[in-house]
């Protein structure tokens, strides 16, 4: 038999074992040599160089349990884990900590070993323990180096023939774009050893920029750091930098918003590494350098999730998630899995929406059980087979129509699917005794104005009162827009700057409070953890921002000047109001243990009068005047006031 069949058959080793054999057995080797050599030196050096014949001989005898000692303190320190190829600090004080533990061990057999004595016939192993004190504390120092200094030499010898193995295959850029780092923090010091590194990345760093004074004229990883961020037209002269790397851990908006309008003062692109306040273990995916994005803008400071409470109320649970296919949903979805639960069932009308996501998830959590449901949350019956069938114990509904002016001229469909659809995911939720029960809703529901902020309001007032009569604990967490959801603001102006513009803007005093998409969603699931039922759970949005700045700030991150591409106002649509509102002055909403999360405090409603109402609301949907659906909202809702020409312009 071909020594191929002894492998294929498990009778040998294949290569790679061979090859992972081989190395290790090699760096044993050469620790054993080097801590021989070690201690060899350390005599050389308390003698100066001439150790007398006694010392020799006594060298010789000390040498297999000084060496074994030291290396079974480096096996138990986890030493020979490491990758010698990528060896850092951390390992660096690891072999320190071993060291040290077998050097005073040393210390305190050769002062028991000196205080004893010894006897003719166990002379020669007495001798054996009473090293010098000296050769004991030098060989500590000597060991060290050797230790550490082999593995930086592997490490230098690595990153050598990487970035020639990457140049000669031609995936080095031909020439790199001169870099400035701002920021020479631990994240900046970090991105410029990883940037040394990738020579494939197309980046030569020319120096860094940072507003600390102390640091200036400092050198990190051999780059300079030349001034303060309002030096960059100086520091561009200086070095023919092309574009500028924000490496600031947890820069606010201000401070990214600065540093973007003095790069495009002086002509250069501005970019960032993405989530570099997130750096763990002292790594940063440099690949992900990307340029400024409204985002970062609007940036806030990074969410610290309870994991644990989110992981008791997902981990090994069966959760389902209403409206999987969209902007909320989907995300809610990605985030969920992460927390490994005994099935996800992804509900959504629409097929496409939910073939994207369900593929998705496949790809990234292959062992989490995924089940795509195609269903509309106004057909009870199809629900009612999805919670028989499948039990679930979490649910999140995020299922909803959103659109406000697309709702102004359908009302009848935003009361269907806001209003009658959460009933009826909210019933279900309550008749199978689902532990815990989510809804999205809106800060378009305080004082609404439109009819979808009224729908969801009513949704609201109806999870709030039914959670009274339910073992199952109904919470509804209310947030405001969220960057780049399916026909929010962002892609539309993008889309037309694309076009070259007009930008529209419906008002120059617009303003609405913006989240990322995963940043909602976090904080949804936290604040799912936290309810005990019937809370309406308000998040933290930070501060209002302009619809026309938002503006402003697109068309300059797409490369054009404020003069190139139009803003033009359109008046505001149907339904909209100027500012939105997060919670009302009566609401008084209260702090939680989550510094983002707080709890509006609504007055309660009578479950007979709100079952009443919705009932009459139903009727009214499908067939009564857009003027009479919003006439019925108004009785449930008082604070909304439907607009009087409504029905003649909208309808």
């Amino acid at each position: 038999m071909s020594s191929s069949g002894f492998v294929q058959k498990g009778w040998g080793l294949g290569s790679l074992e061979m090859r992972v054999l081989v190395g290790r057995t090699s760096q044993i080797a050469i620790d054993i040599a080097m801590l021989s050599c070690a201690l060899g030196l350390a005599f050389l050096l308390r003698f100066d160089w001439q150790i007398p014949e006694s010392m020799v001989e006594r060298l010789f005898r000390s040498l297999p349990w000084v060496v074994g000692l030291q290396f079974a303190a480096l096996a138990a320190a986890g030493v020979q884990r490491f990758s010698w190829r990528f060896v850092s600090l951390r390992e660096s004080l690891r072999i320190l900590l071993a060291l040290a533990c077998s050097t005073a061990l040393m210390l305190s057999i050769r002062l028991i070993a000196g205080s004893i004595g010894g006897r003719d016939e166990t002379q020669e192993f007495h001798e054996a323990l009473l090293l010098p004190i000296g050769v004991i504390l030098i060989n500590f120092v000597v060991a060290f180096l050797a230790l550490t200094g082999v593995r930086v030499v592997r490490r230098l010898v690595g990153e050598h023939s990487h970035r020639t193995s990457l140049a000669r295959n031609g995936s080095a850029t031909a020439t790199a774009v001169p870099t400035l780092l701002i920021g020479a923090g631990a994240a900046g010091a970090m991105v410029a050893r990883e940037i040394s590194g990738r020579p494939d990345l197309g980046i030569k760093v020319v120096g860094f920029l940072d507003d600390d004074p102390q640091k200036h004229g400092q050198e990190i990883h051999g780059i300079r750091v030349l001034g303060s961020v309002s030096a960059l037209d100086d520091a561009i002269r200086r070095t023919g930098a092309k574009q500028a790397v924000i490496t600031i851990a947890a820069a606010s908006r201000t401070v990214i918003r600065r540093i973007v309008e003095l790069c495009e003062k002086a002509g250069i692109p501005t970019k960032i590494v993405p989530g570099i306040y997130e750096i763990v273990g002292g790594k940063v995916n440099v690949s992900e350098i990307r340029t400024v994005a409204i985002e970062d803008l609007l940036g806030r400071e990074p969410i610290t999730l309870d994991d644990p409470a989110v992981a008791t109320d997902l981990h090994d649970r069966i959760v389902l998630v209403t409206g999987a296919g969209g902007s909320i949903g989907s995300e809610l979805a990605r985030q969920i899995a992460h927390f490994r639960p005994k099935a996800l069932i992804l509900l959504e009308q629409a097929e496409n929406a939910l073939f994207n996501i369900h593929r998705e998830l496949l790809a990234a959590h292959p062992k989490v059980t995924l089940i795509p449901i195609v269903a509309d949350i106004t057909d009870a019956r199809r629900l009612e087979a999805v919670f028989s069938s499948h039990r679930p114990q979490v649910v999140f509904h995020a299922a909803a129509h959103k659109h406000v002016p697309m709702m102004e001229w359908n009302p009848g469909e935003a009361v269907k699917n806001n209003v009658i659809g959460t009933r009826n995911v909210a019933d279900l939720a309550h008749a199978h005794r689902v532990r815990q029960f989510v809804m999205i809703s809106t800060d378009k529901a305080v004082n609404p104005t439109s009819v979808m902020g009224t729908t969801k309001r009513v949704a609201e007032i109806y999870v709030q009162g039914l959670s009274q009569h339910s073992q199952t604990r109904f919470v509804t967490v209310r947030f405001g827009n969220v960057l780049g959801s399916n026909g929010s603001v962002i892609p539309i102006f993008q889309e037309q700057i694309a076009r070259g513009g007009p930008v529209t803007v419906t008002h120059p005093e617009m303003t609405r409070y913006f989240m990322t998409i995963p940043e909602a969603c976090q904080l949804v699931m936290q604040a799912g953890s936290m309810g005990e039922g019937g809370e309406i759970f308000v998040l933290d949005m930070g501060e209002p921002v302009k619809i026309v700045d938002l503006a402003r700030d697109l068309i300059r991150l797409s490369g054009f000047k404020s003069d190139e591409i139009e803003i033009e106002f359109t008046g505001t649509r149907p339904g909209e109001k100027l500012f939105e509102e997060l919670s009302t002055s009566e609401e008084k909403a209260s702090k939680t243990r989550h510094p983002k999360i707080f709890i509006g405090h609504v007055r309660q409603h009578e479950w007979e009068r709100i079952l009443e109402q919705l009932d009459g609301l139903e009727d009214f949907a499908a067939d009564a005047s857009p003027e009479k659906i919003r006439q019925k909202l108004h009785e449930i809702v008082p604070e909304y006031a439907p607009p009087v020409a409504a029905g003649s312009r909208v309808a």
